[in-house]
């Protein structure tokens, strides 16, 4: 299985973006994984916030295979612990897909088209995150979540 982690807009800040690398060649031990960052909307000033989450949601649903697992990281969505974490990811390997999807949307969330594509959702918090902190929380999870599947020190109970 391939992990793939897709997030609208660069990372700005280096010291974030040293941090995501770090995990990111962590997590190459246990799986393959993947970051993809899909450019930020041009001239999103002048669109409205339907129109921004439209245009976000189409290019979001054509980087993806038709038989990809879908989640999405939204504040609306079911919190897990790590462990719990950790058994949701067992669960997605051993039911034998392909690729595993993890989007973090734009600014203003997700269209309808791309909930409707979604086979869940995940909340990292109730409180709410920078877009560009919540791809470094996410790999870190991704791979605390290894680490405990493979019951590793990096996690302490």
């Amino acid at each position: 299985m391939t992990i793939k982690l897709l997030a609208i807009g660069k990372t700005d800040s280096k010291a974030l973006q040293s941090l995501i690398d770090e995990y990111t060649k962590r997590l190459g031990f246990y799986i393959k994984f993947e970051l993809e960052i899909i450019p930020d909307i041009k001239n999103s000033k002048n669109l409205s916030e339907t129109q921004q989450k439209q245009k976000e949601g189409e290019l979001i649903l054509n980087k993806l295979n038709p038989t990809d697992v879908l989640i999405l990281l939204d504040e609306k969505g079911k919190q897990l612990d790590s462990v719990a974490f950790a058994n949701y990811l067992q669960k997605h390997m051993n039911s034998g897909i392909k690729q595993l999807v993890f989007v973090i949307g734009g600014p203003y969330g997700f269209s309808e088209e791309v909930y409707s594509k979604a086979a869940g959702k995940l909340s990292l918090s109730k409180m709410t995150f920078s877009h560009q902190m919540v791809r470094l929380f996410i790999v870190e999870q991704l791979y605390r979540g290894f680490t405990i599947l493979r019951n590793e020190p990096y996690h302490h109970r």
